[in-house]
């Protein structure tokens, strides 16, 4: 086994491990702090991949931005009273069930991957273009069009959680 597999290997193994710890945890700011290492560790296994520009946007966008917005979301609920209810239920075999067999479902069409295809961009291609380059090519040339449905669709949420933030004002004289 080289270098690079063991790396490799512990990237993986932390990445899922943390994420049960995210999703198993009772105290939400834990499971944040949980989802923060995580962030960080794939964040190293795109370095690990020469993906330089999407490491740092990984750290950018979700260790800053999103685990920011959901601590935000954690002080303003008021979750004193409800982590000290018992809030599972012995209902976890079957969630499992459900949960291994959407698994498992997502697993059959990889079935019909062949490995080793190549396609426009292979590796000598982005050893010459660099990997930034090499995204921005595809995605705004091959996905021009879900790249922009999806800036709309964000661009929707802004308008719609400006105008449900506004306060009303009253008219004087009413």
């Amino acid at each position: 086994m080289t270098l690079n597999q063991v790396f490799f290997g512990y990237f993986a193994f932390v990445i899922v491990l943390t994420s049960l710890l995210v999703v198993t945890r009772k105290n939400p700011v834990h499971s944040v702090l949980w989802m923060l290492i995580m962030f960080f560790h794939v964040a190293a296994l795109y370095l690990f991949l020469n993906a330089e520009f999407i490491a740092a946007i990984q750290i950018i966008v979700y260790a800053g931005a999103i685990l920011v917005l959901y601590v935000f979301v954690i002080f303003l609920l008021n979750l004193k009273q409800e982590i000290g209810d018992e809030q599972r239920v012995g209902e976890w075999p079957v969630g499992l069930a459900i949960a291994l067999s959407i698994g498992l479902l997502m697993l059959i069409p990889m079935a019909g991957i062949k490995v080793g295809m190549m396609g426009k961009w292979g590796v000598k291609a982005i050893e010459d273009e660099t990997h930034t380059v090499a995204l921005g090519k595809v995605l705004y040339t091959d996905y021009l069009l879900p790249f922009e449905l999806a800036s709309l669709i964000l661009l929707v949420a802004i308008v719609g959680a400006v105008v449900l933030s506004k306060k009303k004002k009253k008219v004087e004289g009413q």
